[in-house]
């Protein structure tokens, strides 16, 4: 059964980037019943990104769907395009920016360590 995104947002200079990320929540926090902060869909437009940010007491996992770009994480850069998966661990720190011509669509799911 299909079901709608449960809450829907721009936010700005995400972590410091560039321009507005589109997020699309998949499951609430209550749904999450404690064990991940967060499991979006998340979209980038052209040139917009997520500054390079720490993660402390979690995780984070991007699965990309559509679309290229340049992820970092501690200082090392990739292409990551539709299929490619990317593991931040706690204690460690990340980016990504569209460096395409189409949108960046991914899923976005942080698990508490």
């Amino acid at each position: 059964m299909a079901t709608e995104f449960r809450d829907v947002f721009e936010k700005e200079a995400m972590m410091g980037g560039e321009g507005s990320v589109h997020m699309e929540q998949i499951l609430s926090a209550e749904e999450m019943m404690g064990k991940a902060r967060l499991f979006n869909r998340v979209t980038l437009r052209p040139g917009c990104s997520i500054g390079t940010h720490t993660h402390r007491g979690d995780n984070e996992c991007y699965f990309i769907l559509s679309g290229t770009g340049t992820y970092q994480e501690d200082g090392v850069e990739k292409t990551v395009e539709p299929g490619s998966i990317t593991y931040t661990r706690d204690g460690h720190s990340h980016s990504l920016k569209n460096t395409g011509e189409e949108d960046l669509v991914f899923i976005a799911l942080i698990l508490y360590s």
